[in-house]
């Protein structure tokens, strides 16, 4: 069973065709040292981001949120901040198999964007599959998440899925 999403929203991309390595930039692709990349993330949007940030936040995208070629450095810098997810309108196809097989929660939700404002308080309930904004009293019912990309969220990651669930008798 998946943990609720319960937090908040910590950033709000709502252009389309966000593309994901701009989160910690594009010249910064090959940087493997975690905390350079928690130092770089968001600083061209905010650059007190890491300091506000809290573990159980989220970021919502809007259309086709993660364009561009599939790297992880942005999505691992984020993570090591705590962010828990991203709720965007829809997610780039490459983007979300990558960051799926990784165990990172992607919830597609039309109507996001014009809902959410920075730092609402929220709750995502995997089971009923809505987002409730807690303080605005508003409830949003996502599209539906594949099992297999919530198996993969439970085990953190496809090499753990596959150890767990694929090669145990």
């Amino acid at each position: 069973m998946i943990k609720n999403l319960n937090g908040r929203i910590a950033w709000i991309f709502d252009e389309p065709n966000f593309d994901i390595d701009l989160v910690v930039g594009v010249t910064n692709m090959k940087i493997q040292d975690i905390e350079k990349l928690k130092d770089l993330c968001m600083i061209n949007y905010d650059l007190d981001f890491k300091n506000q940030v809290r573990e159980g936040d989220i970021i919502i995208g809007g259309e086709n949120f993660g364009y561009g070629h599939p790297h992880y450095p942005s999505c691992r810098a984020l993570r090591a901040l705590g962010i828990k997810g991203i709720i965007a309108e829809s997610f780039s196809p490459g983007f979300y198999r990558g960051e799926s097989t990784n165990g990172f929660p992607l919830i597609e939700c039309k109507g996001v964007v014009e809902t959410a404002d920075c730092w609402d308080r929220f709750i995502y309930d995997w089971d009923t599959e809505e987002l409730n904004f807690i303080d605005k009293g508003i409830i949003l019912k996502s599209e539906r998440v594949p099992e297999k990309t919530k198996e993969l969220i439970v085990h953190g990651d496809i090499i753990t899925y596959l150890q767990k669930r694929r090669l145990t008798p």
